[in-house]
């Protein structure tokens, strides 16, 4: 039974499923595919590096799906990444089904992270200081703890206070929570645990005409869990990975962000 659950959620199951980049059906271009793989091999040898340096066996990794340039936003997209026992690197993100207000963790290898359709060819990726590490690499590599602060309705702009919606980088600061207090069970708790640590999710200005265009044309943005006298203003608070960059140096968490290009 626990085999099955884990399976069901980790691995593809036939749906497309995206985060960080726009929901389409256009076919990978070889170009497109020699590019994405290009940059896998350039962060694999990045972290092997990292890792033959300072032993970190876990980073927090970025990708540019998409132009989010308005909102003043370089990245789009991140996930943990750790190095296995037998030595590839693994990436343990959540993915949104395409047309679908549903989301799913999925465990996937460098090469896949890279080939969606990638808006900039660029990672970028912050290395948890080592007393971070060992508690962030036991739950990666026992994926029940991930999921346990994994909600299903997933909500592109969900609002970081709330457990009604969840997105991709919603959950990876969700689970560095987990990880780092062990007493913390649920999201609620994830959530005060951020807050306490001084989390500061990035605020965009959306006017009211761009909110109706985007509830009505696409299954996976809502606005209803965002506090009224914010949301009727035009702000809209999510967790960016531009925030979270931003955050964890400042708190003694990791590193600086790392940049490559292929």
């Amino acid at each position: 039974m626990r085999k099955t659950l884990l399976v069901g959620l980790l691995a593809f199951a036939g749906v497309a499923a995206h985060a960080g980049r726009a929901c389409d059906t256009h076919p990978l271009t070889p170009n497109a595919l020699m590019r994405g793989m290009a940059l896998a091999q350039h962060t694999a040898e990045a972290l092997d590096a990292e890792h033959a340096r300072s032993g970190a066996r876990v980073v927090l990794l970025a990708r540019a799906g998409q132009d989010l340039s308005r909102y003043g936003l370089r990245y789009s997209h991140l996930g943990w990444a750790w190095k296995t026992d037998d030595g590839p690197w693994r990436v343990l993100h959540k993915l949104n089904d395409c047309g679908t207000a549903v989301g799913a963790i999925h465990r996937q290898g460098l090469g896949e992270f890279f080939l969606d359709d990638l808006w900039r060819h660029e990672a970028s990726w912050v290395v948890p200081t080592p007393a971070v590490q060992a508690p962030l690499l036991a739950i990666l590599s026992q994926p029940e703890r991930a999921l346990a602060m994994h909600t299903r309705d997933y909500n592109m702009v969900a609002y970081p206070w709330s457990t009604r919606y969840q997105q991709s980088n919603q959950w990876g600061i969700e689970v560095l929570a987990a990880a780092l207090e062990p007493g913390i069970r649920d999201r609620e708790q994830a959530q005060a645990w951020l807050r306490f640590k001084g989390y500061q999710p990035t605020t965009l200005r959306l006017g009211p005409l761009t909110r109706l265009g985007a509830r009505v044309g696409s299954a996976h943005i809502a606005f209803d869990d965002h506090p009224n006298a914010q949301r009727f203003s035009d702000r809209i608070d999510t967790v960016t990975v531009d925030s979270v960059w931003r955050w964890l140096p400042a708190v003694g968490l990791s590193g600086p962000p790392v940049r490559i290009t292929d």
